[in-house]
């Protein structure tokens, strides 16, 4: 492992360089490719799932009707965040429930 990463901005030392300089749409999408590829090495996604899934994600790995997932709820089998409208589910919370 590389004790000294990449400087992404190497010129981000000495701010005032930065001022008079263009950003093209070339340099856009370099960034964003390697702040893609930064991502991805922190987690691959076939080997951990979401910590939080919706509703219809939880009916589908548990396959259950909307009606009995509201049950799971109202009965405190499971717990939930909702966040606006939505109800997020942990996933630890359902690979306990599927154990059961």
């Amino acid at each position: 492992m590389n004790l000294h990463p990449k400087k992404l901005f190497p010129e981000i030392d000495n701010i005032e360089l930065l001022n008079h300089q263009v950003v093209t749409k070339r340099d856009l999408l370099n960034f964003g490719n390697a702040l893609l590829h930064e991502i991805q090495l922190g987690k691959p996604a076939a080997e951990q799932p979401a910590q939080w899934l919706k509703s219809s994600e939880v009916r589908k790995l548990l396959k259950i009707s909307p009606g009995t997932l509201q049950n799971l709820r109202i009965n405190g089998t499971l717990d939930f965040n909702r966040i606006g409208g939505i109800l997020y589910y942990k996933y630890e919370d359902l690979k306990k429930l599927m154990e059961k």
